[in-house]
């Protein structure tokens, strides 16, 4: 009788850790002066409830691709199905760019969290931060390449670890919650020239301006669709996107409504970045700030892990499709994708110290395209692949003009 072998791979508690990991960053502890300086308590709920409706959908429209689709792996693939190889070249190489590129504003973040400890960092951006944050980013590039599945066992340890200071937060947000100070302004919010209630129009404008605050820390959803090759069952997949964001919603709305209950909304407006450090040292005292400032450190670290694994993961599964040379897909003896991993790490490196990089990152990109279509004896464009293409760089080339000519800030 033949002894079963258990699968490897990610489980589901990994799954969802990745898609908190990659949701919940620095954004979350600013999240409360972020959003009272836009709504008061009433139109805030109204707009989580708004975008809950809206990203539900979304996830419910992944969960539903990953149980249609079960062969396909990754985001990009979605749109190679659909729309042809070149669609999904563009939407996973601007999805790859996007993902690390996103890791130097964690690189910021890190090091001006941790000059809270040590002043030596500052406001992360000085020489001692750049050289800091190279060392961790190499460490933990070198930390995923020993194994997608090692990698996601530290990240889920991390999760955990993030989430243990929110939780304190918000039991004391409970406790020390005072209905009066809460209820005392409900729909009308400190700067309005309307009397206190509910007025449609002064209302609708503060949902509008909460919206532009909250959905952004949704980015990093579907970081468990990302990992779905290593993932032990695809129906998993779907599973933890949607378990992951119920715990987020529950956490982002606990998070930034309770303190309407401590502070009023004028105050927590003023509150320094990032706010719930600050707040929660006026709660309880100066362990307070302490522990929400290792909070910070700690979130950071994990999404940065998290993103280092999707954008490699991006690359190699494009590699596999087609859409990229065959050498982006090779992977070690513990199944990471080394040259994808260490290829996208250097121009992190690289990013980080000159800052160039972006100006034509699509242009290398449609190189690598047409070179993986010559390695499977595919070559040119069809004719709307050339337009699209050639509207690209087209367009590239304008916004370096832009950007030289001073009409672009950044």
């Amino acid at each position: 009788m033949k002894k079963r072998t258990k699968k490897s791979g990610i489980g589901l508690i990994s799954l969802i850790a990745i898609v908190i990991n990659s949701s919940i960053g620095a954004g979350i502890f600013g999240l409360i002066s972020g959003i009272a300086s836009s709504a008061s308590p009433g139109a805030a709920l109204i707009a989580w409830m708004i975008c809950g409706i809206g990203i539900l959908g979304l996830v419910l429209s992944i969960n539903n691709l990953v149980l249609k689709k079960p062969k396909l792996n990754g985001i990009f693939v979605y749109a190679q199905e659909g729309f042809g190889p070149f669609a999904g070249f563009i939407s996973g190489w601007g999805y790859w760019l996007s993902s690390w590129l996103s890791n130097i504003a964690f690189a910021t973040m890190l090091m001006s969290a941790t000059g809270f400890f040590f002043p030596v960092f500052g406001n992360g951006q000085n020489l001692p931060s750049v050289v800091a944050a190279s060392i961790l980013s190499w460490v933990l590039t070198v930390l995923v390449n020993r194994g997608i599945e090692s990698a996601s066992f530290i990240n889920t340890f991390i999760a955990i670890c993030k989430l243990i200071p929110i939780f304190i937060f918000i039991t004391f947000s409970f406790i020390l919650f005072k209905f009066n100070v809460f209820d005392s302004d409900f729909w009308s919010t400190f700067n309005s020239n309307i009397s206190s209630g509910f007025h449609f129009g002064d209302v609708a404008n503060q949902i509008r301006g909460c919206l532009m605050v909250i959905m952004w820390v949704f980015v990093g959803i579907e970081g468990a669709s990302v990992m779905a090759k290593h993932a032990k069952s695809k129906r998993d997949v779907g599973l933890a996107t949607v378990l992951g964001l119920s715990c987020l919603l529950a956490i982002y709305v606990l998070v930034s409504i309770l303190p309407y209950g401590i502070l009023s909304q004028a105050k927590l407006s003023q509150l320094r970045s990032p706010s719930m450090q600050y707040l929660f040292q006026r709660m309880v005292g100066k362990w307070g700030g302490t522990l929400i400032g290792l909070g910070v450190v700690i979130s950071i670290t994990g999404s940065w892990l998290s993103w280092t694994m999707i954008p490699a993961q991006t690359m190699s599964d494009m590699a596999n499709e087609g859409l990229l040379p065959k050498i982006f897909g090779r992977t070690n003896k513990r199944n990471a994708s080394t040259f994808a991993l260490f290829s996208t790490e250097c121009l992190f490196q690289l990013f980080l110290l000159t800052l160039l990089v972006t100006d034509k990152a699509y242009i290398p990109g449609i190189y690598c395209y047409v070179r993986a279509r010559k390695e499977q004896g595919k070559y040119g464009f069809s004719n709307n692949e050339k337009k699209i293409a050639t509207l690209i760089v087209f367009f590239g080339f304008v916004a370096i003009g832009l950007l030289a000519l001073g009409f672009i800030k950044t």
